[in-house]
């Protein structure tokens, strides 16, 4: 008796074919399937990747889009990841992204951002006129969010701006203040 090891599933993972996202019994491809809303948040398996970006089924019943330019992680085929629903567009589509879209985004990204300050004493030299590439390498988000949290950890008046970067200011600082 052969004994299967890793490596052999891997390989039959490689050999299989295609993963079928647009068909299946409860898949429809013009309309989603369910009762879906922007904003909510779902279970993602990632499919093939396309010109646009990911294609990923969208809990087990239909299939959306991932923006290539809208995902700052790697991802591969066959991965299971919670995402939200960004948009359902006027042919039925689905938009998706990985973190809340609009302004809730903001919300769950701002710690991120104040513990890198931490991390960092309290300074980092990255400004609005940062390369796109240099803050999704160091946040893991685009430049407009990061724009979107700054503006809004500075109206708390828990960072300063700078010529040259953003500053943490020290009194106890928190997203509760």
């Amino acid at each position: 008796m052969k004994r299967e090891t890793n490596a052999d599933k891997v390989e039959i993972i490689k050999k299989r074919k295609p993963l079928p996202v647009s068909k299946g019994p409860h898949m429809h491809s013009d309309e989603p399937a369910g009762d879906f809303y922007e904003g909510e948040r779902v279970a993602l398996m990632i499919g093939e990747e396309t010109d646009l970006g990911f294609k990923a089924i969208i809990n087990n019943s239909c299939e959306g889009i991932l923006y290539k330019n809208e995902v700052f992680q790697p991802l591969r085929r066959g991965q299971r990841i919670d995402g939200f629903i960004k948009k359902i567009r006027d042919d039925k589509k689905i938009d998706l992204c990985l973190h809340e879209p609009g302004y809730k985004k903001v919300n769950a990204l701002s710690e991120r951002v104040i513990e890198r300050l931490r991390a960092k004493g309290g300074f980092i030299p990255v400004t609005d006129k940062s390369t796109p590439e240099t803050i999704s390498a160091l946040f893991g988000i685009s430049k407009k969010t990061y724009k979107m949290i700054v503006g809004r950890l500075y109206k708390k008046r828990l960072i300063t701006i700078e010529d040259d970067g953003i500053r943490l200011i020290q009194k106890g600082a928190g997203l509760k203040a």
